[in-house]
């Protein structure tokens, strides 16, 4: 290995660095004040989720972008402060402490520090395929769980009701509905008219930040209702200065408690990076090393740990957008994160004036748009096994702890898709066309009724042979001896990718069964990679080199002149093989 690549290894930012110049330069910025601004309200927002103060937000959106997008792979992933990390976050550490307070605040950083060291860990080993497991209806069914309770959250900012923290989803709207008398209607039109504003200026105004707009109407209905009402709550004014400097807790007793938390927070968050990126990689052209963005965002949420930011993630939202506005390179997030704290400089002190409702109802906006009603619909009616797992994943978000509910509905894909593996698709072939043509081709016989040799079986298995699926395996071969009395079984190896030692010791066995009736295993067109694995197991040693085939000519001459009884062949009616005649 060069220096050069030894060095990509350990800063791959030198890769993309080299396709920066002014024209580039001048798209990322463009993109990345698209991003800044938008990620203004938004990062509010999610910080109020979190039960963290308001400015952390936009620390997580300052810090994460940049070091994530330095050590990440794609070109166009944006991170930062997500809603569904957010509310992960929220219930995690309100276990253990009062939201918004010190050792809060605190205990969030532990959480960031620990998940960052998880997904770091899982980057470095390799780990990067392993979310290529996880169903993506786990994270459909997780956020729409998630969008409902982030709404719930809100209903007590929007309608003046005290709600006791702590209270579940169903005793939080027990409480709502018993006491509507308390209902404040001047907090409920400050939401309503955020939210109205909001929608119908992403409508009518696309290229104006429509959240911001309705912050801003909603604090100026405020201003006009504060004149009868003096009890509107103010989100408070944000200290206008960059990310503190800040230290997590390492006391084992913190550790001890908040290290399945952030196993789940890492969990989720790799799962959305690395989706998002794939997603927009889908649309650009470009190749995303999944290995490579769980170091990036493990790095970037260890980084942010100690500047004041919680945990974040790869954002949908402001990756698509800033694809859209033709960001070239990462460094587009880097401007984003620049600009952002150029804003924060100069307008800190007008959040002052912004009211809890207003953001109450941007985030009613947010929490509905995190649902995604078409892939809910499409996964409810594509297949059971998709719609068991969309619709335990949101109750369980809903009723449960939200970390097990990550748990479950992962646990609960890699189920079905353990199921699906295990039962590979075994149809019987044979050869289609007259005996004399050259070139002819195994068919599946259901579907083409074409002649079988009554000695031997051809059949193809079309996944992979590994403890999960050898069972059902080893019942299509006896079924084949038991029930048609054929002992010669060729099998097609094309479909094959691994085989497990579990797989070779069970068709050896079986091997040595048709060997006592006469019979054998034999095998054609294993791919290379299956070969070498099935000589290291001296697989190939005991089955007898003799009974591996490259091609089906090959096999099927080999198999009529030395295994197959030839005055059964006089008689018989179907003589498939050339040699038959």
């Amino acid at each position: 290995m060069t220096l050069t690549n030894k060095l990509v290894l350990f800063f791959p930012f030198l890769r993309w660095m080299r396709m920066v110049d002014k024209e580039t330069l001048r798209a990322d910025f463009f993109a990345g004040l698209t991003g800044a601004v938008i990620v203004l309200p938004q990062g509010v927002a999610f910080a109020t989720i979190a039960g963290l103060p308001p400015e952390y937000g936009l620390y997580t959106a300052m810090v994460t972008p940049i070091v994530a997008a330095l050590f990440g792979s794609s070109y166009h992933l944006i991170s930062g402060p997500t809603t569904a990390i957010s509310i992960v976050v929220f219930s995690a550490v309100s276990k253990y402490a009062e939201p918004g307070s010190p050792e809060f605040i605190n205990l969030a950083l532990t959480l960031t520090f620990l998940a960052g060291v998880y997904q770091f860990a899982f980057g470095v080993a390799r780990l990067g395929s392993l979310v290529n497991f996880v169903s993506h209806t786990v994270v459909i069914g997780f956020t729409a769980g998630a969008a409902i309770l982030i709404a719930t959250s809100q209903i007590k900012h929007i309608t003046g009701i005290y709600v006791p923290k702590g209270e579940s989803f169903l005793h939080t709207w027990y409480d709502i509905i018993v006491d509507l008398q308390h209902l404040n209607f001047h907090l409920l039109l400050i939401a309503l008219i955020t939210l109205v504003v909001s929608l119908l200026s992403k409508r009518f105004l696309p290229k104006l930040p429509n959240l911001l707009v309705g912050m801003v109407a909603g604090s100026l209905v405020a201003l006009y209702f504060g004149r009868f009402d003096p009890n509107i709550p103010l989100v408070g004014e944000i200290p206008a200065h960059l990310p503190p400097l800040s230290s997590p807790e390492f006391s084992f007793e913190t550790i001890r408690e908040l290290a399945p938390e952030a196993f789940a927070v890492a969990l989720l968050g790799l799962i959305e990076a690395v989706s998002i990126s794939r997603a927009v990689a889908t649309k650009s052209g470009q190749r995303i090393d999944a290995n490579q963005e769980f170091i990036g965002q493990g790095l970037s949420n260890i980084t942010g740990s100690f500047f004041s930011s919680y945990a974040g993630s790869g954002s949908f939202t402001r990756s698509g957008i800033n694809y859209a506005a033709n960001a070239r390179t990462p460094m587009s997030a880097l401007f984003a994160a620049v600009i952002l704290a150029g804003i924060v400089l100069l307008i800190a002190p007008l959040t002052a004036y912004l009211p809890i409702a207003a953001m109450g109802g941007v985030i009613l906006l947010v929490a509905y748009n995190l649902i995604d009603f078409h892939h809910i619909r499409e996964a409810l009616t594509f297949s059971p096994s998709e719609a068991a797992v969309l619709l335990t994943t949101f109750f369980a978000t809903l009723f449960l702890e939200l970390e097990f509910a990550i748990y479950l509905g992962v646990l609960l894909s890699l189920v079905f898709f353990l199921a699906k593996t295990s039962t590979p698709a075994i149809p019987t072939l044979s050869l289609d066309g007259d005996p004399d043509q050259p070139h002819r081709k195994l068919v599946p016989i259901d579907q083409k009724p074409v002649k079988q040799c009554p000695q031997l079986k051809i059949i193809r298995v079309d996944m992979s042979i590994y403890f999960g699926s050898v069972n059902h395996v080893l019942n299509r071969l006896s079924s084949i001896v038991e029930n048609e009395r054929i002992y010669h079984i060729l099998i097609v190896g094309s479909g094959i990718n691994f085989i497990d030692l579990a797989g070779f010791e069970a068709l050896i066995a079986e091997n040595e069964k048709l060997r006592k009736l006469g019979g054998g295993l034999y095998f054609v067109g294993l791919k290379p990679t299956v070969y070498e694995a099935a000589a290291k197991a001296h697989f190939v040693r005991y089955i007898g080199h003799d009974h591996f085939f490259d091609n089906k000519g090959q096999a099927f001459h080999t198999l009529y002149t030395r295994f197959l009884d030839h005055e059964i062949c006089k008689t018989c009616s179907a003589q498939i093989f050339k040699e038959c005649h």
